[in-house]
């Protein structure tokens, strides 16, 4: 996974590759844009955890919508939001964000899935690991895993700062 910001318009805003990956790591959710089954444009907030490499793992019903379009068209972009100020007496917005791209894979390995699993449990639930994994075991034939493989990111952040 390659941080490539040169083509960020505004340079003046770049974030730093240690903070963006920061973001990658940390944040509850993020969101998956996707090509619709019909060509147009689709996208989805999820929680997701990344492996600490290249990827990143959702999950979702075993089937649906998201499942169909991805299906067809796997190119996708992940947005994440980290820290959002609104400043109404200057007309803007400080904010924090990283946008990936890849490629997303459905057709996954029932033990891949269940590593995944597993690390969702320790991210978005770690005081529960325990019953987390026995969940995970019991509702395992209820539950799809899309892997998302990204193979650029970019991170762009604006500071105000303060007038004295």
């Amino acid at each position: 996974m390659k941080y490539v910001n040169d083509t960020v318009r505004r340079q003046d805003r770049l974030m730093d590759e240690e903070r963006a990956l920061e973001l990658l790591r940390e944040s509850e959710y993020g969101v998956l844009s996707m090509q619709d089954v019909d060509g147009s444009g689709y996208g989805v907030p999820l929680n997701y955890v990344w492996d600490g490499d290249h990827s990143i793992y959702i999950h979702c019903a075993p089937e649906g919508h998201k499942l169909r379009a991805l299906e067809q068209h796997p190119q996708v972009s992940f947005c994440i939001i980290g820290r959002v100020h609104l400043l109404p007496r200057n007309f803007t917005t400080e904010y924090e964000s990283v946008i990936l791209r890849g490629e997303a894979h459905i057709h996954l390995s029932a033990e891949e899935m269940m590593r995944a699993l597993h690390l969702l449990v320790d991210k978005l639930s770690p005081d529960f690991k325990e019953i987390g994994y026995k969940y995970s075991e019991k509702s395992f034939h209820r539950v799809g895993i899309i892997r998302v493989d990204f193979t650029e990111f970019s991170g762009k952040r604006k500071h105000v700062a303060k007038a004295d």
